[in-house]
Formats: structure tokens, C-alpha cells, sequence
């Protein structure tokens, strides 16, 4: 009874912050990129003990008030910090703070913990699926919640202890799943190519911090200050100043990518090059495919001269994204034959994506219907 409740709470949520999100979406007046930097921990959550004395709480602060300076030099940004100081906040606050600012992306840096010698750094996007693994290390970070006095009237039933509830924390942000992971990787990028880190890769858990953003949203882990070795670095004026830097580069250049207007699939179920395509018609009932070519945040005028001349060319709006489709048919051959077009006007990273009833399947869901 107790889970069914926590399904139905969840799937009212859904419903409402769709509404919320779309509505909002359209109305956003803001011109800059907005990027909320949270510290994780802060005031009486010092976050994970080391026996080597260094607190997450501080060097997390330290990180986040590097990052922000960076980019307050740039005057297309605006930074928005869930805290500046030594104070503690509650895990649904740093959230409510990106939604309030209808932010373009929400960041939270942490240091990592083990009971070994581990090390490495880490990156984290919203899972949407969970396995044993990911589900232990959420609830290391989401044990937070019981430091709150009120946190089963902020949690509506949520128990960190629960895989059902861990499960449940990725259908809001599932929509963003693609974007998060593209800036997870430039900055597990950064952090192996630029400063020689050992990257541990881009992950996914059921962070409690991250689920209720509606917008690209990562977790960093910046490495494990209960490695001594690793701890110093974070620790010092040098690794702070080298992870922050690579942190900043990361956010840049997954800025640029949108302002670029190139699109990037991070899931691509099929890689295909330009290949011969049957001229026989293979329709797909009910089915629509397009070739998506590129998303940005730039509202593009439809028209061939923003697309390399490019025609049919339609717009959707998620998020703080626009997505550009080219091409519209229910013959999957056709639509991989407009796919080798887009690639040689230029558009590599171009993919067929399908659609059923207006809303937006898997590719491979929509070939294993039947086709006329």
C-alpha cells in the first residue's frame, strides 16, 4: 500500500511540474545563461568524515566560489550560488532555487568517500534506472534528509533507504537525461585531458538534489578526501584552483555546443554512415520519423538559411533547448535517405527519431511495430 502511494504521489507530481515546465518555458524573459552552482553540504552536514581532517563542506565551497567568479566575467551568464557561506540548507531548497530561475543548468560539486584507498573523480546525472551499485551510493548522499527536522513533510513519503523510492526519482528528469550526461562528459573530459585526472566516468544514482530540477543537472564528484594523497590535492590552493578551472572549461564548452546550434546525441541507437538506402517504401503505421540535426538554445527562424539549405524544417521546445527536425514521413526508408542528406550538408551528428501520436519513442520501439 505504501509503495503504491509513493507511485501515485510521484506520477501527481509528474503531472503538475509538466504543466509548470512547459507553461514556464515559454515565458522565461531572461536573456542570460543561467547556471546554479551548489556547494554540497554546509553548516551542521559537514558532509562525508576523513580521519585526515578535511572537510567536503569547505573545499565544495571553495570549488563552487572559483567556478562562479569565472564565469561572472562573462556578461551573457548569470551565477546563481545555493549557498556562499558556512550555512546548512535543506536538499529540496538548492533545488527550489534552480526552478525559481528557470536556470539553463544546476551543478552540485562534492568530494568523495570511501572506507578504501579509492580514487578518482566522478560525474553524475539523474538514473532512470537503478541497479544495486547506484542505489548504495545515492543513499550515502541522501541520508542528508534525516538532518532535517520537517523532512517527511518536504519528501512526500520519500525514504532514502528505499529502492522503490530511487527508482522513482528519474521520471522528472528524464527529459534532460541527454543534455546532463553531454555536460558530464566535457567535465569528466576536462579532468582526465587537462589536468591528468583519473576519471572514474560518468555515472548515474538516484540523487535527491538532482531529481527535482527541471533542467540539465550533474553531480561532481571532485575526488575522495579519504585518499590521503587525493585529499591534499583537493585540499590545496593548486587542486582547487586546476578541478575549478577544468569545472568552468566544462560549462563553456557545453555552452558553446548549444550556441553553435550542433547537436549532439548522447544515446544514438544506431550509428550509421551514408550508406545506400532501399527506394522501396517501408511506411510504418501511426509512426512519424524525423532527423533531428541540431539542438540549441537559439530560437532559429525555420528556414533553409539557418539549415545549409536545408527545407522542411520543424522546431520543438524542451526545456531551455530548441530541437530541429528535418524531414517528416512515416517511410523509415525515406527518412534514412534524408538522414545521408543532412550528413553531407554537414550535420554529422545528425539521427532519425521517431514519433507516435505526437510524442516522441524509442527508434528501436518504433521499428519493432509493424510496417505495411
Amino acid at each position: 500500500m505504501k509503495t503504491t502511494l509513493q507511485y501515485a504521489i510521484v506520477w501527481i507530481a509528474l503531472i503538475f511540474t509538466s504543466f509548470l515546465t512547459s507553461a514556464e518555458a515559454f515565458q522565461k524573459g531572461n536573456d542570460k545563461f543561467v547556471v546554479v552552482l551548489d556547494a554540497g553540504h554546509g553548516g551542521k552536514d559537514p558532509g562525508r568524515p576523513t580521519k585526515h581532517g578535511y572537510k567536503e563542506k569547505d573545499i565544495a565551497l571553495k570549488m563552487v566560489l572559483k567556478v562562479g567568479a569565472e564565469l561572472e566575467k562573462h556578461s551573457d551568464i548569470e551565477v546563481i550560488y545555493t549557498r556562499k557561506t558556512d550555512v546548512f540548507l535543506e536538499l529540496h531548497e538548492r533545488a527550489k532555487i534552480a526552478n525559481k530561475k528557470d536556470a539553463d543548468l544546476f551543478i552540485s560539486i562534492h568530494c568523495n568517500a570511501h572506507n578504501s584507498q579509492a580514487y578518482g573523480t566522478e560525474t553524475y546525472v539523474l538514473a532512470t534506472r537503478a541497479n544495486n551499485k547506484n542505489i548504495e551510493i545515492a543513499k550515502k548522499e541522501n541520508e542528508v534528509i534525516f538532518l532535517e527536522s520537517n523532512y517527511e513533510q518536504h519528501y512526500e513519503g520519500f525514504d532514502p533507504n528505499s529502492p522503490e523510492s530511487l527508482i522513482s526519482l528519474g521520471i522528472i528528469q528524464e527529459a534532460y537525461i541527454d543534455q546532463s550526461i553531454q555536460l558530464a562528459r566535457y567535465i569528466e573530459d576536462n579532468f582526465s585531458q587537462k589536468i591528468k585526472r583519473k576519471s572514474r566516468g560518468v555515472k548515474q544514482a538516484g540523487f535527491w538534489v538532482l531529481h527535482n530540477t527541471y533542467m540539465p543537472s550533474v553531480l561532481i564528484e571532485t575526488g575522495f578526501i579519504t585518499n590521503k594523497r587525493e585529499g591534499d590535492y583537493l585540499n590545496s590552493k593548486k587542486g582547487q584552483r586546476e578541478v575549478s578551472n577544468s569545472i568552468y572549461k566544462a560549462i563553456m564548452g557545453y555552452k558553446q555546443q548549444l550556441d553553435l546550434n550542433v547537436g549532439e546525441h548522447i544515446y544514438n541507437e544506431e550509428t550509421s554512415t551514408n550508406e545506400v538506402v532501399s527506394e522501396t517504401p517501408l511506411i510504418y503505421s501511426n509512426i512519424v520519423f524525423k532527423v533531428q540535426i541540431a539542438a540549441s538554445s537559439r530560437d532559429l527562424e525555420t528556414k533553409p538559411y539557418n539549415f545549409k539549405g536545408l527545407s522542411d524544417i520543424s522546431r520543438e521546445k524542451k526545456g531551455s533547448l530548441y530541437k530541429y527536425y528535418y524531414g517528416y514521413t512515416s517511410d523509415y526508408n525515406e527518412i534514412r535517405r534524408l538522414e545521408n542528406i543532412a550528413k553531407e550538408k554537414g550535420y554529422s551528428s545528425s539521427f532519425v527519431v521517431a514519433f507516435q501520436e505526437g510524442k516522441q519513442i524509442k527508434l528501436s520501439d518504433a521499428l519493432k511495430t509493424t510496417s505495411n
